[in-house]
């Protein structure tokens, strides 16, 4: 029995051919999901994710489990951060209208400080 270790791994690679594909995967009816209002992905939020998986007989709820908790920590971060994102866009609206306002004040004290039209050009400017 002498068969080459050539033989045989040339035939096991001609039997285990896999296609390699470097597209990104299609989730099934994401399109449809988006359209209606609903989570990209059928995990992300929802009843299925949300609501837990048991309760006791006697109507007791069911402990938190692991991935409740994390998700549950992820929504306060992100909720943390969209507060605190809102108050820095509005802090930096205010001072853009402070800054605004004092640019305007100041063109106006320029203005007052101008020499003013004596004479027929003061009659002018008056009609």
């Amino acid at each position: 029995m002498a068969v080459s270790l050539r033989t045989i791994c040339t035939a096991v690679s001609s039997q285990s051919i896999r296609s390699f594909s470097s597209t990104c995967v299609s989730h099934a009816g994401k399109k449809w999901r988006l359209e209606n209002g609903l989570a990209r992905g059928g995990s992300e939020y929802g009843p299925i994710t949300d609501l837990p998986d048991w309760s006791f007989a006697d109507g007791r709820p069911a402990p938190p489990l692991k991935g409740h908790i994390r998700r549950q920590k992820q929504r306060e971060e992100f909720a943390r951060r969209a507060v605190y994102l809102n108050a820095e866009v509005d802090e930096g609206m205010k001072q853009w209208c402070e800054r605004k306002e004092a640019e305007k004040q100041k063109e106006e004290h320029v203005k007052s400080l101008l020499l003013k039209p004596k004479g027929n050009l003061l009659l002018k400017n008056k009609k």
